[in-house]
């Protein structure tokens, strides 16, 4: 039976936007998401995920169904792009889990939107809506008031902006004009295993650093296809996430690179890019019963590969935050929501653009880094982020 209560709108269909309907869903509210689109889909390749992204996962019921599509690492590790001396390894796998609880493992960004619009379709209460795209919102005491580009008005509960790095939503609460553009191009392309000779091939997640440029790479969907990201400063700029690339620039920048990226490099016909692009945190992302999530409350740089992951744990608390208000009062449960959010996530977003630096060192902070990484005496890369991959205890939050 259809509920009579308004819905949760949600602008946004992505990863975040779903686990939120899912998380919503699961409480048995009325939901509906609103994607743009003509279909619910993810563009982009793989991203990584941290224990504190697998401990969501359990708590969702959903460590089953991610298991079936991810790949998990046996280590993580960093090479000096021009010398290909070793700088960090940190052994994953066992050693992730007696570390936290919870493995590290990496994923194609469609499987796991599919694992959540899977998830998302089993619920009854959750209505999912293409080629609906968020123009504007008003609200009141009793609720909101959506309108679409088409001019259709939705009528709902409270509004959960999931829209994105450009999202309308955010723009109407926060204000804070365009995204900050870090200069950094990323080029992004998937190899099947065949295509990838076996001396070029290697499970772990390994990161090539150099100056103002790496390179990453790792296994996807259980061995089957081979990621890559490649990254360097460039003056170019181009919105949106599927411009194909200039691979006459990709060359170049890494024309001292060692024999064997280049050559991982050289194996890539066409190339997909995408700006690099995040905002200053704030502490406010809340306006009565509007709220945002994601990329829209908090975008941030890929260098800690977190972006999926923090959407996911704002879904969270974002549900238990709403159980501890009564379920009624949105209000009060957004404002809650987002008092335990914003350090954490801010943290990340600056956190992120610091591991930029590290990455991309040259001179004599390149040299600092490599030797203070290989002396085993600093907490590097996997150690240094505790903080972060131990996660939130969503019963906890609000006890």
């Amino acid at each position: 039976m259809a509920s009579s209560l308004p819905p949760v709108i949600i602008a946004g269909g992505g990863i975040g936007g779903l686990a939120a309907a899912y998380v919503l869903g699961r409480q048995g509210r009325p939901v509906t998401v609103l994607e743009q689109s003509a279909a619910f889909g993810e563009i982009g390749a793989g991203i990584q995920l941290g224990p504190n992204i697998f401990r969501m996962f359990e708590y969702l019921g959903l460590t089953a169904a991610v298991n079936q599509v991810a790949y998990f690492p046996p280590g993580l590790g960093m090479n000096d792009v021009r010398t290909g001396e070793k700088v960090v390894r940190v052994a994953l796998g066992p050693t992730a889990i007696a570390a936290y609880g919870f493995p590290y493992g990496v994923i194609y960004r469609a499987d796991l939107h599919q694992v959540f619009l899977d998830a998302v379709k089993s619920l009854p209460s959750v209505t999912l809506r293409t080629s609906a795209k968020v123009e504007s919102f008003e609200q009141d005491g009793s609720g909101v008031r959506v309108k679409l580009a088409g001019g259709e008005v939705i009528a709902g509960a409270a509004l959960i902006g999931a829209d994105g790095l450009w999202s309308r939503v955010r723009e109407a609460v926060v204000g804070d004009g365009k995204p900050r553009v870090s200069g950094h191009i990323a080029y992004r392309a998937v190899l099947k295993r065949g295509d990838v000779p076996r001396h070029l091939w290697h499970d772990d997640v390994v990161l090539w650093g150099g100056e103002k440029t790496h390179l990453v790479h790792y296994p996807l969907r259980r061995g089957e296809l081979f990621n890559l990201v490649a990254v360097f400063h460039s003056n170019k700029y181009d919105e949106g996430w599927n411009t194909f690339g200039d691979t006459a620039e990709l060359t170049e920048r890494f024309a001292e690179a060692v024999p064997q990226v280049r050559e991982l490099l050289g194996k890539i016909e066409t190339w997909k890019m995408w700006v690099l692009c995040d905002r200053e945190p704030v502490a406010n992302w809340t306006q009565g019963r509007v709220t945002l999530l994601g990329d829209a409350a908090h975008p941030m740089l890929q260098y800690l590969a977190q972006g999926a992951g923090q959407a996911i744990e704002d879904a969270v608390v974002l549900g238990e935050a709403l159980q501890h208000a009564g379920g009624g009062d949105f209000g009060q449960a957004f404002q809650l929501y987002q008092r335990a959010r914003y350090l954490r996530t801010g943290r990340v977003q600056l956190t992120a653009r610091f591991y930029g630096d590290i990455y991309h060192a040259g001179g004599v902070t390149r040299e600092l880094r490599n030797r203070l990484f290989q002396s085993g005496q600093e907490s590097a890369g996997f150690a240094g982020l505790k903080w972060m991959y131990d996660g939130i205890d969503p019963k906890r939050l609000f006890a």
